[in-house]
């Protein structure tokens, strides 16, 4: 079928917390539609990060194409701003094929700096970051937090206590400048040209959902989950500071291999994470200006959301 599109074509965003079902939904209207997934996770886009990051496996990315999953190495850094980037050229060559990008993931803050435009930050003197981090490891990340929330709360309220690298890169910001790095996000530029289609998968259900993933990481573990970190585990140049390693869950395994934690520890705390996780990005979600609203649990949710994305995007033919 040939599709009747606007000249100025939709991208499509599917957000939503982890495991309400994204991926599944993505499948199902890419099956239908003509879409290609563009994954919007800080997790898959690192090699070796499967079975925790729930990444879609091999049989579902010959279906469909798929787009910024596997991009780099997990001991290297991936940020926002190259996300942007990877992601802008992927939905270029997406449009230029004639079909739409469907944007499919959790990171709250990588649909952000794609929609919006991201902020030109300083980079800190090494000798101001040196310190931070010396001051990190001596009080930790909660005595770190505190200090932001005193200078730049809406940095705080947004970052995780528990986050020693973005708590230490808002307060060098700081440092430099002397304004916080919310402020500096106030000045964006480069942000998407295309109209946005923005809908939100989440469970009406959080109760439901908790329990969900619960059982959801039970079926990492027996998919061999402990494995996959054994193996990164045992690579010299990888330890749980590195930023892919602080994905849910992998950090809770490691520490389980480093015998810090029992097997039943492990996975309480990693349910607890997991759950923590979910929740922050409920809020983040809540904040998104112009998003519809989608319950997974809904029996008819995956003929609203095709309604809703075909007649946004005038797909009259399909």
């Amino acid at each position: 079928m040939n599709a009747c599109v606007h000249d100025e074509r939709p991208v499509v965003f599917l957000m939503g917390p982890t495991g309400a079902g994204k991926t599944a939904a993505a499948l199902w209207l890419a099956a239908r539609l003509p879409l290609e997934i563009v994954s919007v996770d800080s997790a898959l886009v690192y090699r070796g990060l499967d079975i925790g990051s729930a990444k879609p496996d091999p049989a579902e990315r010959r279906r469909v194409p798929h787009h910024l999953i596997d991009l780099c190495d997990p001991a290297d850094a991936y940020s926002a701003g190259r996300f942007r980037a990877d992601a802008r050229a992927a939905i270029a060559s997406i449009l230029a094929r004639g079909r739409l990008p469907l944007l499919v993931g959790g990171t709250g803050l990588y649909f952000r700096v794609l929609e919006q435009g991201i902020a030109a930050i300083p980079t800190a003197a090494p000798a101001v970051r040196a310190a931070l981090m010396a001051e990190m490891a001596t009080l930790g990340p909660a005595a770190l937090h505190a200090r932001l929330a005193a200078v730049d709360p809406a940095s705080a309220a947004r970052i995780h206590p528990h986050d020693p690298q973005r708590i230490t890169r808002a307060l060098e910001v700081h440092a430099a400048t002397g304004r916080p790095l919310s402020a500096h996000f106030d000045a964006r530029h480069g942000s998407l040209s295309s109209p946005v289609v923005k809908c939100v998968l989440a469970p009406g259900d959080r109760a439901g959902l908790r329990a969900r993933l619960a059982g959801r990481f039970g079926t990492m573990l027996e998919r061999g989950f402990v494995n996959e970190v054994a193996a990164l585990r045992a690579r010299p140049d990888l330890d749980p500071r590195r930023p892919a390693l602080r994905a849910v869950g992998y950090r809770e395994v490691w520490r389980h291999l480093e015998g810090e934690l029992t097997h039943a520890e492990m996975v309480t705390r990693a349910v607890t994470a997991t759950r923590q996780y979910a929740k922050r990005q409920y809020t983040w979600f809540r904040s998104e200006r112009d998003a519809q609203w989608f319950d997974a649990d809904a029996s008819h949710v995956l003929d609203e959301l095709i309604i809703e994305i075909k007649s946004r995007a005038n797909l009259v033919d399909y």
